[in-house]
């Protein structure tokens, strides 16, 4: 076992390469955006969007991004590889029950994608949250494919990173369940805030419920699970959604 000065310098390295990064640029975002002449409630913030103009190499940015974006993961995976079976039990991650796993992914996906819909429009509503492009990428033969594969990055990057990683390692410098939780759930809802104030009250909620199934369940897969259906949903729909509520996502109708 590290020592805790270590320990706790590991978690600063891993959040600042991952999502800890993020966190820092968004609440930068917000306040950006906070402190234009355009109000939050007409700003956009695109999801996905082209790295190229030209196709092939649009196509190899983007599946850079998704594969540099998992080395963190790799990382935690490394930091807390066990020398027995099962070797990520750590994180929350084995393959023994994927009914199970499953199933509870596909019921939290319903629970917090109805529950980020209504927050969502309600942000919209008052003015607090961006109109939301969560797939700027042009139409190609890839363009779902990648669209899913970046769901996938999402998903395991926040989830393995988020709760597996983070709730193990606090649980070394022995943090209790909720301290650990709540500050997964906060840290969450902060590399969202580039999205309005909505999303950032959306994914903290969501990281409570997640951090609570995690903690009392042990599996971080049905959270994987969970959060691939969502984005997936997200991301390949958003076409038809924006095209039969245009409004809502600062298009003209």
């Amino acid at each position: 076992m590290p020592t805790k000065p270590r320990i706790v310098a590991e978690v600063l390295i891993v959040l600042g390469l991952s999502l800890g990064q993020s966190a820092v640029y968004s609440i930068v975002a917000i306040i950006n955006r906070s402190t234009r002449e355009q109000p939050l409630g007409a700003q956009t913030a695109t999801l996905n969007p082209a790295l190229d103009s030209r196709e092939i190499f649009d196509l190899v940015y983007q599946l850079l991004d998704i594969a540099f974006a998992l080395v963190p993961v790799v990382l935690v995976c490394w930091l807390l590889w066990a020398p027995f079976r099962p070797r990520l039990h750590r994180l929350g991650i084995d393959f023994t029950k994927p009914a199970r796993d499953l199933g509870w992914g596909a019921g939290l996906a319903l629970l917090i994608g109805a529950a980020g819909l209504v927050i969502y429009l309600g942000g919209r509503a008052l003015g607090v949250t961006v109109a939301v492009n969560p797939a700027g990428l042009d139409a190609h033969w890839w363009t779902v494919p990648v669209l899913l594969l970046s769901a996938a990055r999402a998903a395991i990057q926040e989830e393995v990173i988020m709760v597996g990683y983070l709730f193990a390692r606090l649980q070394d410098l022995g943090w209790r369940t909720w301290p650990i939780i709540l500050l997964s759930a906060v840290v969450r809802g902060s590399y969202h805030l580039y999205q309005g104030w909505g999303s950032f009250v959306g994914n903290v909620l969501m990281g409570i419920v997640f951090g609570w199934v995690a903690a009392r369940w042990g599996r971080v897969l049905p959270l994987v699970i969970a959060h691939f259906l969502i984005d997936a949903v997200v991301f390949v729909g958003y076409p038809f959604a924006a095209a039969a509520w245009p409004a809502l996502f600062g298009l003209p109708g």
